[in-house]
């Protein structure tokens, strides 16, 4: 009899053991089952929020893939560093000016608005008068390279103005020193 009463109370205590483990993984379950459903609702509200896709996507973004394109040309490829040269001392001497590139640096890159974009900058004395140096930086600035930038110009006069000299203003030499940069078209990750 004692051993009836004892297998009792070890099969009643495994029974509360397991209805234990059970019935806790069940509760444990059951909220985790609760949570999931207003993340579920959560999002089929936000779901039902975006609009739908617009019948003209593929023409949208065929016309964003051209613009795109058309953006990433409007800037030169890497340019030949003495055709570059060549280019400015040829409209120095096409405007009269004497111009000789002092410093060159090798191609650089620079970060502008998180893009990447190759730099070359070179640094040009130029002497003429006034007018012809006039006319070389608009040149310059509205030559074949659009990509030029004039970052820096000092302009002194060559020699000594007396108040007496009766030349005008537009034809006294003057002496230039131009700090020129040339950006190219950025590499774009596709």
């Amino acid at each position: 009899m004692k051993f009836k009463k004892l297998l009792v109370i070890v099969i009643v205590a495994a029974l509360f053991t397991v209805y234990y483990i059970y019935g806790t993984d069940f509760l444990k379950r059951r909220q985790d089952n609760t949570m999931l459903a207003s993340q579920i609702t959560e999002a089929t509200l936000q779901l039902a929020q975006i609009p739908p896709t617009p019948a003209d996507m593929k023409q949208r973004q065929a016309a964003a893939n051209t613009s795109m394109d058309v953006e990433k040309s409007a800037l030169p490829a890497l340019l030949n560093s003495p055709q570059i040269v060549n280019l400015i001392l040829k409209l120095a001497e096409g405007t009269g000016v004497k111009a000789v590139p002092i410093v060159t640096q090798p191609w650089a890159t620079e970060s502008v608005s998180e893009v990447e974009y190759p730099v070359f900058r070179v640094n040009i004395a130029a002497a003429g008068s006034y007018a012809q140096l006039a006319d070389f930086i608009s040149r310059l600035e509205s030559g074949e390279v659009k990509t030029l930038i004039l970052e820096n110009l000092t302009v002194t006069w060559a020699d000594e103005i007396s108040s007496s000299e009766t030349e005008a203003a537009d034809a006294l030499p003057v002496e230039a020193n131009l700090d020129i940069a040339i950006y190219g078209r950025p590499v774009f990750d596709e």
